[in-house]
């Protein structure tokens, strides 16, 4: 896993599905839609490096969520033959809050999202992801398991966002199918990366906020601080930023510590402005 994947016909293309999740969010008090998501947000960072070759996998619906979406990627390198159109489907949208200091937080009603989480991958979309080189999906995602299933059968590099998630001991479980682990947490939770990284060979990585990041990779550790942020506007989309800076750098050149740096360079980038890219 310390390798990057290797060229083809003379020249590096790296064929990256991310999937499932697109959605918006609609901001309170001004009904303000941005487009979002991880599989969004991770997707038009990944489009920015030459070498990846980026498909996006999804659904929306045929509403003015769908039409926000879409407009906001037009201009990127992103295939986006493989999001479906789902009639009479409302396409994921969140009701965001933002404090005072920029920090989103969300209610117990804000998600409005049964198009990606109870979404099920159709022959097509699977084939997608059987001949991609690495594919990216957050946790939480309807077709989690359909993924890991192709993943131990055609073995792509899988990129796994846990977020929040803390039940370490569900968790291992997939560590071995998973070649960059990523999660958000805080130091007193490092124990348990470092213990998985003893065992499975992938990179175990943990966001920190304004503490940088930290990475496992058999039982060594790597720190690297957060970029300078001279004024944080709105932290929405930064860690789906941090990942695809990490594992695109990683898979392009790998090197462990310059992709944590890509990482927290483009995240950085994310604070300064509204919206997730």
């Amino acid at each position: 896993m310390d390798d990057p994947v290797q060229e083809k016909d003379g020249k590096m293309k790296i064929k990256l599905v991310a999937l499932p999740c697109l959605c918006v969010d609609v901001f309170d008090g001004t009904n303000e839609m941005r487009p979002g998501g991880e599989a969004l947000n991770f997707a038009a960072h990944a489009s920015g490096f030459d070498e990846m070759e980026v498909t996006l996998l999804g659904a929306v619906g045929r509403d003015a969520y769908a039409d926000c979406i879409m407009d906001s990627i037009a201009d990127k390198r992103i295939n986006i033959d493989y999001i479906r159109v789902e009639s009479g489907m409302t396409t994921a949208n969140n009701r965001t809050y933002l404090t005072a200091e920029g920090d989103r937080y969300y209610k117990e009603n804000s998600w409005n999202g049964d198009i990606v989480d109870k979404m099920v991958l159709n022959e097509e979309e699977l084939n997608v992801i059987a001949h991609a080189d690495a594919v990216f999906i957050h946790f939480w995602a309807g077709c989690f398991h359909q993924v890991l299933e192709a993943k131990k059968k055609y073995h792509f590099r899988l990129a796994v966002d846990f977020d929040i998630y803390r039940d370490f001991d569900d968790m291992e479980q997939y560590a071995p199918y998973i070649d960059y682990f990523m999660i958000s947490g805080e130091e007193s939770l490092l124990y348990h990366f470092e213990g998985f990284s003893k065992k499975y060979d992938g990179l175990f990585n943990m966001s920190l906020a304004e503490r940088g990041s930290v990475t496992y990779f058999r039982g060594e550790r790597y720190q690297v601080p957060a970029s300078k942020v001279e004024h944080v506007i709105d932290t929405t989309g930064c860690g789906d930023s941090y990942h695809a800076g990490f594992v695109c750098e990683h898979l392009i050149h790998g090197e462990i510590v310059e992709a944590m740096k890509m990482g927290s360079e483009l995240a950085a980038e994310t604070l300064g402005h509204y919206g997730g890219f």
